[in-house]
């Protein structure tokens, strides 16, 4: 089949990119697929942090696409719908995760012709961040899908409120395995600068509010002096309010940060050095840094929140903390750590998950469904 994937890729960065990505190599190995890019995502002025765009120095992989979609020029929507029309798509396939995107997407769904199929994979139907004008757009872009594919049950249930009569499956985020093999702990902790013999907390990725780093920092004031921290993301807006939280800390000698992008062949270091991965997130859907996560066999203490618990708690590969505070946080992390076999069975666990969650049976499975609905 021919399949067009209107989204980011190369040369943006982050985790969307490197889904798609991912998606657009396995799909090609069955199917003839073409990418089909932004040439403007967002204006430089909005973009939250220090640059949309791989850097010299970041080890990307290059990938091909046509990049042509501006977010803010109309004539460049007509323009990528009549490109993806003129290659002959019989599927299109669009990511979704906040409703700056709806009205472009949402316009070159809906210029179509019924033979192909418009697919969005959603990674939020309600943004994080709310703001004025997110309801209508999100139904406009919703209005112009045959199917969708949610990452889990929680997004899946936004979609039937804001569309009834949606047509999806419910598929979770394969796992990313283009971050290198595990290194010695000793190796990526003397890399990282980090003080041997310590139990390690990783916090990664991006940084914004709804992450809940405040939360982590508070909870890591709460636990004994066995334990260190490693904060390792770029910050989108001011890292100023939690660097105050660090200086003020009785631990802040053990905590590590590093507050930038990090490139693809630095991601083996921080999870080989760590004992759990720590998502205190206030609001979620899914987290794409689990999916790392069950990559290096590193489980995870994650909040009640989204997605969050069915994505972890349900499948036994890390630790559910009931409320998204400090308190009950810093209550996990010391359960986590008191009993070895907690670690062993979550371990256990992630190694099970893996074949389930392959990059081959997650595009099986979207063109599958692609396909059925033509019945």
């Amino acid at each position: 089949m021919k399949i067009a994937i209107l989204s980011c890729f190369y040369p943006y960065r982050g985790g969307i990119s490197q889904f798609n990505s991912h998606l657009l190599e396995e799909l090609g190995k069955n199917h003839e697929v073409k990418a089909f890019n932004f040439k403007r995502q967002y204006p430089g002025i909005l973009f939250p942090g220090k640059t949309q765009y791989v850097a010299r120095d970041d080890d990307f992989a290059p990938v091909e696409s046509v990049r042509i979609l501006d977010t803010l020029n109309p004539l460049s929507w007509s323009k990528t719908a009549a490109a993806i029309k003129e290659w002959g798509a019989q599927i299109l396939i669009l990511r979704y995760w906040m409703p700056w995107f709806a009205m472009p997407l949402g316009f070159v769904a809906r210029r179509m012709d019924s033979g192909c199929k418009v697919i969005g994979i959603l990674d939020n139907v309600i943004p994080h961040e709310r703001h004025l004008g997110d309801r209508p757009l999100t139904k406009y872009f919703l209005g112009g899908l045959d199917g969708c594919v949610t990452l889990c049950n929680e997004v899946a249930d936004d979609l039937l409120r804001w569309r009834k009569d949606a047509r999806y499956i419910v598929r979770e985020h394969p796992v990313y395995d283009g971050f290198g093999e595990k290194i010695p702990r000793e190796e990526a902790e003397s890399l990282l600068g980090l003080e041997p013999g310590k139990k390690n907390i990783l916090f990664f990725g991006l940084i914004r509010d709804y992450k809940g780093l405040d939360i982590l920092i508070d909870a890591f004031d709460r636990i004994e002096p066995n334990y260190q921290l490693i904060i390792a993301g770029e910050p989108y807006g001011s890292f100023e309010k939690y660097q105050n939280q660090i200086d003020a800390s009785p631990g802040r000698k053990r905590i590590h940060v590093f507050p930038r992008f990090i490139g693809n062949s630095e991601v083996k270091n921080f999870f080989s050095a760590a004992d759990v991965c720590v998502l205190p997130y206030k609001s979620a859907t899914q987290s794409g840094v689990s999916a790392i996560s069950y990559h290096f066999d590193v489980p995870m203490i994650v909040t009640d929140v989204g997605g969050l618990k069915e994505m972890i708690g349900d499948s036994g590969t890390g630790l559910v903390s009931s409320a998204a505070t400090p308190s009950f946080v810093a209550k996990k992390i010391e359960e986590f750590f008191q009993d070895p076999s907690v670690r062993k069975k979550c371990v256990e666990n992630i190694h099970r998950l893996k074949a389930e969650l392959s990059w081959e049976k997650f595009c099986a499975e979207l063109v599958n469904f692609a396909q059925s609905l033509n019945k």
